[in-house]
């Protein structure tokens, strides 16, 4: 397998920065030296602070692709899966870049930010500048744990790197973004068994409800993605929440070997089943923004930059 970006598999951090671009410069083969130089830059700031355990992550948003990145083209590469139904939606935002900073260390995810904008300097124009943190014991802000199912060890090399199905991508991730804002006045009038009930799990510690004491569906039934066929499909996120005292939510960030298991949660979490069930996280949160991008290999990066 070719070297995957180390952000796209790292553990979690206490600290996050997710930047989003639109490239207003068509000089495409200096995008791809500037990308280039901000893996270097993240493999620098992983040196110099090792001790911050930075990461970072830099993907191509799927309409920008084919500028940057002319004749390869991942095999499953598409727009984001624009959504709505009734008073629900997964609205689109595009973009051409998606940067990812992490690292235990605030003061480290600014001073890398910085120093990317000084390189991609006025080629790009500044979207969202997004700070995420680690809350509590790695809970969303909803106050209920974030990301426990995620996969681990080598399971998430599996879960969301290409493999040999698609070898000149081999190592890249076909990431998604969205972020969401919660209406945490809303929530917090409800009791803890109500929260529990939409979620489907124990406030608490986590742990699972039996069917009786929970929504048909369960935001987190809606988080185990199974295909038309009842087959298991991962996905690896890579979300924090952010927020002030103004707002608050959740910046979700997926990290997957196919857009496909992203798109069955949202349609999972969004259409009303047979009995006229969704996910009713969503009555106290909604999506803002979604984007789709692919992050390549590191390999991938610096063949293109030459």
């Amino acid at each position: 397998m070719l070297q995957p970006q180390k952000g796209i598999c790292a553990e979690p951090s206490l600290h996050a920065l997710y930047l989003l671009l639109n490239v207003n410069d068509d000089d495409d083969c200096l995008m791809r030296i500037k990308i280039a130089q901000i893996i270097d830059l993240f493999a620098h700031y992983d040196e110099e602070h090792y001790e911050a355990m930075v990461s970072g992550v830099v993907a191509i948003g799927s309409s920008y692709w084919h500028e940057v990145y002319p004749g390869l083209i991942p095999v499953e590469l598409a727009p984001f899966p624009d959504m709505h139904y009734d008073d629900r939606s997964a609205p689109v935002s595009p973009c051409d870049l998606f940067i990812q900073v992490r690292a235990d260390r605030a003061d480290i995810c600014h001073g890398l930010a910085m120093e990317i904008m000084r390189i991609l300097g006025s080629h790009v124009d500044l979207m969202e500048d997004i700070r995420g943190f680690r809350y509590l014991d790695g809970r969303d802000l909803t106050g209920f744990v974030y990301g426990a199912d995620n996969p681990k060890g080598m399971q998430k090399l599996d879960t969301a790197l290409v493999g040999e199905l698609d070898p000149d991508f081999a190592g890249g991730s076909y990431i998604h973004v969205q972020r969401y804002r919660h209406n945490i006045v809303k929530w917090e009038q409800l009791s803890t068994s109500q929260q529990e009930y939409i979620m489907g799990r124990k406030k608490s510690d986590n742990s699972q409800l039996n069917d009786a004491l929970k929504s048909p569906r369960s935001h987190f039934d809606c988080a185990k993605i199974v295909d038309n066929q009842g087959k298991a499909m991962g996905i690896l996120r890579q979300s924090m929440p952010y927020g002030d005292m103004h707002v608050q939510g959740l910046f979700f960030v997926s990290c997957a070997k196919s857009p496909k298991p992203f798109e069955y949660m949202l349609r999972n979490m969004i259409i009303n089943d047979e009995n006229g069930e969704y996910d009713r996280l969503l009555d106290y949160t909604s999506a803002e923004t979604g984007a789709a991008f692919f992050a390549p290999s590191l390999t991938f990066i610096k063949q293109r930059a030459n």
